[in-house]
C-alpha cells in the first residue's frame, strides 16, 4: 500500500504536467496513480489533492508570489511551484499542520528538485504557515445567558 508521501509525489507529477500546459491530465490520474500503485484510500486523497489543488491555484499563486523575497515568480522552477502549490492548499485551505506539511515538501524537494530547493521551499511555506496561524481569528468572548430558574 502506498504511503501518504508517495501519494503527495504523485500529485507534485501530476501539478507539474498541469503547469507544462497538460490542461486535461486530471483525466488520466487513475492510470497514472495506478502506474505508482497508489490505490484505494491513497488514490482518493491523491485526486482530492490535486483536484484541491487545481480549485484554488489562483488563491494559492497569489499567496506563494507574496512571500517571495527577491525572486520573480516565473524564474522558479516548475517542479518547486507544484511542491508549493500542493503545501500551500494542505496549510492554506485543509488546515494541515504546517511543520508537518513543510517537512513534506522539504523532503519531496530533495528528492525532486535542485540542491537549493528544500530551503527556498521551506522560507516561503514557513511565510505563509506564519501569516496562516496570525489570520486565525479568535472566538468573541460572548456571556453565556443564565438558565433562568423554574
Amino acid at each position: 500500500m502506498a504511503t501518504r508521501h508517495q501519494a503527495r509525489t504523485a500529485v507534485v507529477g501530476l501539478l507539474y504536467a498541469y503547469d507544462l500546459g497538460n490542461r486535461d491530465i486530471g483525466l488520466f490520474s487513475d492510470t497514472i496513480l495506478e502506474e505508482d500503485k497508489i490505490r484505494n484510500k491513497q488514490r482518493e486523497f491523491s485526486k482530492a489533492l490535486f483536484a484541491g489543488t487545481i480549485k484554488n491555484l489562483e488563491t494559492i499563486d497569489a499567496e506563494i508570489k507574496k512571500h517571495l523575497k527577491g525572486w520573480d515568480y516565473d524564474s522558479i522552477g516548475k517542479v518547486e511551484k507544484s511542491i508549493m502549490r500542493l503545501a500551500g492548499y494542505e496549510i492554506m485551505i485543509e488546515g494541515v499542520d504546517k511543520r508537518i506539511i513543510i517537512n513534506e515538501a522539504i523532503e519531496l524537494a530533495k528528492a525532486l528538485a535542485d540542491d537549493k530547493s528544500p530551503r527556498f521551499i521551506n522560507a516561503v511555506l514557513d511565510a505563509i504557515g506564519k501569516e496562516e496561524v496570525a489570520n486565525i481569528e479568535k472566538p468573541e468572548e460572548r456571556e453565556v445567558p443564565k438558565e433562568k430558574p423554574l
